[in-house]
């Protein structure tokens, strides 16, 4: 009989039938979620660089069209927005497919690390040389920082403890050689030494009295100077816009009527584009 009333007793708690809490959002659904907001901006930044359309949102001249027409929008001939396009690829495929092991967290967490580098470092670099910042570009570094952060506060809790620091430090080491690699690609460092028949040229543009008028955060005039590669110092440059963009325009660019980068003045004519170096030899006089 007390057996009895003892399993009585026991019963209710057995057969207790409480709902269970609702699960949260899962850090690798957090993750998908983002990555697949990532996709989209760059998606349309890949096809607005492709087309040769304006991104909605930036005026011609303004900042955001500075830097989509920079050299900073593309790596290797690719348009930045495609390689970012394959970084949120990626995290979508690790976030949705791989098993949910250690390894997916540190392989989440490495990517999307190079990302943030990568994107902080092109946004910094734009803002430096040119003055200006990209709305999508930044809307994009978001995107990848809320990915970054919401990975590491979400650090499993198998993570061994010592292996840890040599895997962070690692991860830091290789991000950095990353960074490295791309200021060197941008910096032009690695680019063949004076041609002869360039330097030659840009002497004679020089000594004939043609002017090159310019902005420093032009991305025309980058692209002019660049075609000159070594011998771009010995051009007959003209600053125009000393103090960046938005800025009065220098006496001597206002008193010669400049009104666009890059402006040429050869034999008393006036040219407002980029021009090859063929083509300033020819209206120059210049034996190419």
């Amino acid at each position: 009989m007390a057996k009895n009333k003892r399993k009585a007793h026991r019963k209710p708690a057995t057969g207790s039938t409480t709902p269970a809490p609702r699960a949260s959002l899962s850090a690798d659904r957090v993750v998908a979620i983002l990555a697949g907001i990532g996709l989209l901006i760059t998606a349309y930044l890949t096809w607005v660089a492709w087309f040769g359309a304006g991104p909605a949102l930036c005026a011609e001249g303004s900042g955001c069209d500075l830097i989509q027409q920079s050299r900073w929008s593309r790596v290797l001939g690719l348009p930045v927005a495609l390689w970012g396009f394959g970084v949120y690829a990626l995290l979508l495929f690790m976030a949705t497919r791989m098993p949910p092991r250690l390894k997916r967290w540190q392989r989440i967490w490495f990517v999307s690390l190079v990302g943030v580098a990568i994107s902080l470092y092109l946004t910094v670099v734009g803002f430096v040389s040119l003055g200006a910042l990209c709305p999508w570009c930044l809307a994009s570094l978001a995107t990848l920082s809320a990915i970054f952060l919401w990975t590491a506060i979400k650090r499993p809790d198998s993570a061994p403890g010592p292996a840890w620091g040599t895997w962070l430090l690692n991860s830091v080491v290789v991000t950095a050689v990353i960074l490295g690699t791309l200021h060197v690609y941008y910096s032009d460092l690695l680019s063949p030494r004076e041609d002869p028949r360039l330097e030659a040229l840009a002497q004679h543009l020089t000594d004939s009295g043609a002017l090159y008028y310019g902005a420093y955060w032009c991305p025309a005039c980058q692209q002019q100077s660049r075609l000159f590669r070594g011998a771009s110092d010995r051009l007959p440059y003209v600053e125009c816009a000393p103090g960046g963009r938005n800025t009065s325009m220098t006496l001597q660019c206002v008193n010669a009527g400049v009104s666009g980068f890059p402006t040429w003045v050869i034999n008393g004519r006036r040219y407002q584009e980029v021009l090859q170096p063929e083509e300033l030899a020819r209206r120059s006089g210049f034996e190419w």
